[in-house]
């Protein structure tokens, strides 16, 4: 339709874009070490990529009044390396390109602190297939809901956005939650650190198990036509 407002697409990072579990997890280790708590299991671990990090150390055995003390113990580890230990899914890079050819606005949008998400999004390469990476203040608490109402305020900057036309990209609760407070849908992806039971449970509209199918089911489920890229 002339003059609608662009699709757009808000995409979580850890367990959607990237598999950063590996630098998270040494991370989260070596916070329970310097703590002197007993460090928990590497099934627990997974369920640290995606909330807000205070909140899965006070739901993992760090007493309130030690979460402030785990958080920057982490963040001591993060920064001396475990940030870098990451890397993009394999074919993600393609889709988003599919995305972009087809009309869509992209933006990250994660629980991640931003100075951290952002030199990560410029180092994988992910930072020039999205308009904004926008993510949590890094000393303040934040839900995902608020980083989404950030993203949508920044995409807003340069064009209405029309969020009948805007879905959330992620793999954990907290991503359908956070995009369901501003009356926005959420499609899950099967790679991540959840499972299709808990985004099914919280409210997905879709989950899609196969990176090579991204592009298509959110175009199908935007309205969108597929253009073929160009040729190189």
């Amino acid at each position: 339709m002339s003059g609608a407002a662009a699709p757009v697409v808000l995409l979580d990072l850890d367990g959607t874009l990237t598999d950063s579990y590996p630098g998270i997890a040494s991370s989260v280790r070596a916070a329970y070490a310097a703590l002197g708590l007993p460090v928990p299991d590497d099934a627990t671990l997974r369920r640290f990529v995606g909330p807000p990090l205070g909140d899965s150390f006070a739901a993992h055995g760090v007493p309130a009044a030690r979460v402030a003390a785990a958080v920057e113990a982490y963040r001591v580890a993060f920064r001396a390396g475990g940030m870098w230990d990451n890397s993009v899914y394999a074919g993600v890079p393609a889709q988003l390109t599919a995305l972009r050819t087809a009309g869509v606005r992209l933006a990250v949008a994660t629980s991640k602190p931003e100075v951290f998400a952002v030199p990560i999004c410029e180092r994988l390469g992910l930072a020039a297939s999205v308009e904004h990476v926008v993510g949590a203040p890094l000393d303040a608490p934040s839900t995902k809901a608020e980083v989404v109402a950030d993203a949508l305020a920044r995409l807003a900057d340069a064009a209405a956005v029309d969020r009948s036309r805007t879905l959330m990209l992620g793999d954990r609760h907290h991503d359908v939650t956070g995009a369901r407070a501003h009356g926005i849908d959420c499609v899950g992806v099967g790679w991540g650190y959840g499972d299709e039971d808990e985004l099914r449970g919280a409210g997905a509209v879709e989950v899609v198990r196969d990176v090579a199918c991204l592009a298509q089911r959110l175009l199908r489920r935007l309205g969108v036509p597929a253009v073929a890229p160009p040729d190189p």
